[in-house]
C-alpha cells in the first residue's frame, strides 16, 4: 500500500511538471528583440482603444514564459499610456494589467500570434486564473494597482520622447 502511495505521488508530481511545460521564471528568455516586438505589438493593439494622443508607450514587467511547440508564451503585466508633448509625462489614456502575449519565431524576427487580457468585474480573478500558471497568479493580484518600476521605466522613456521632440523643434 506504501509503494501504491510513493508510485501516485510521483506520477502526480511528473503530471503536474509536464502540465506547465518548459516553464522559466522571470525574463530569462527575453531579448531586446522580443521585448520590443511585445512593445510594439501592444502599443498598435491599443492605439485605436483610447483616446488620441501623440505619442504612445508601453512598458512590461515579465512575471515568467513557457515554450512549446516553437511558441514562447510571456506572462507579464502591461502598462500603457498615451502622452501629448503639451502635457507632458502626465498620460493622457492608457491601461496597467496583467496579459499573456505569445509569440512565435520566422527566420530572425517573432511576432504575435495571440494577445490575451483577463475579463472585467467579476470575471476578473477566475480569466487570470485561466490564462496565467498558479504561481503567477499571485503576484499579479498583487501588483494590481501597485506599478511604480513601471512608472519608472515609462516616465524615462517619456522624457526621452520630450527632450528629443524639444531638440527638434
Amino acid at each position: 500500500m506504501k509503494k501504491l502511495r510513493i508510485l501516485t505521488v510521483i506520477i502526480a508530481a511528473l503530471f503536474i511538471a509536464g502540465c506547465n511545460g518548459d516553464l522559466t521564471d522571470g525574463d530569462k528568455r527575453i531579448t531586446q528583440q522580443i521585448d520590443d516586438a511585445i512593445s510594439q505589438y501592444i502599443v498598435q493593439h491599443s492605439a485605436n482603444a483610447y483616446a488620441p494622443a501623440e505619442k504612445q508607450f508601453e512598458v512590461h514587467k515579465v512575471y515568467g514564459t513557457s515554450e512549446a511547440d516553437g511558441v514562447l508564451n510571456v506572462y507579464m503585466w502591461s502598462y500603457y499610456a498615451g502622452f501629448n508633448r503639451a502635457t507632458g509625462s502626465d498620460p493622457q489614456s492608457g491601461h496597467s494589467l496583467p496579459a499573456v502575449i505569445r509569440l512565435s519565431q520566422t527566420d530572425e524576427s517573432y511576432s504575435v500570434i495571440e494577445y490575451i487580457e483577463p475579463k472585467d468585474g467579476s470575471m476578473y480573478e477566475p480569466s487570470l486564473k485561466k490564462m496565467f500558471p498558479g504561481e503567477y497568479v499571485k503576484s499579479a493580484l498583487r501588483d494590481s494597482g501597485n506599478i511604480g518600476d513601471l512608472q519608472q521605466k515609462m516616465d524615462k522613456k517619456v522624457q526621452k520622447w520630450i527632450e528629443q521632440q524639444d531638440k527638434e523643434s
